[in-house]
């Protein structure tokens, strides 16, 4: 995968399809005026969000840190450490005292359930307008 002026590619992970759809429908195919589209790369597998970030070039990612088993805290942390160059990457957590572990995850950004459209917008815009 790879990103131009016109669009860019996004690793979307949660085992849960409607908090799949959640994340999408909040920011839609496009943040904000004057960025790119983005084109959603959806999984539910660890496993799948560690060889889809080694192999493509994303954006960023979105990680559910309520993924259970695996979580995205766990995954944030792990790609952080191994990947050279790891993008940007946004947790999902339902509870606001888990706020410190996306910290220690090495998080960029972090977003509380439930999910609030304005909040996730503004959110992603600035992420791309700072890549």
């Amino acid at each position: 995968m790879e990103h131009t002026a016109d669009h860019v590619d996004v690793l979307l992970f949660s085992d849960d399809a409607t908090t799949r759809e959640d994340v999408i429908a909040a920011v839609g195919r496009r943040a904000g005026a004057g960025l790119p589209t983005i084109r959603w790369d959806e999984t539910a597998t660890p496993a799948m969000v560690i060889s889809k970030a080694e192999e493509n070039e994303y954006a960023f990612l979105v990680l559910d840190a309520e993924a259970p088993k695996a979580g995205g805290m766990g995954l944030a942390k792990q790609l952080k450490q191994e990947i050279f160059n790891c993008p940007p990457i946004v947790l999902l957590i339902a509870r606001p005292q888990d706020e410190w572990l996306a910290h220690w995850s090495e998080a960029d950004q972090v977003l509380p359930y439930p999910l609030d459209p304005r909040s996730v917008q503004e959110t992603i815009a600035d992420i791309l307008r700072n890549r």
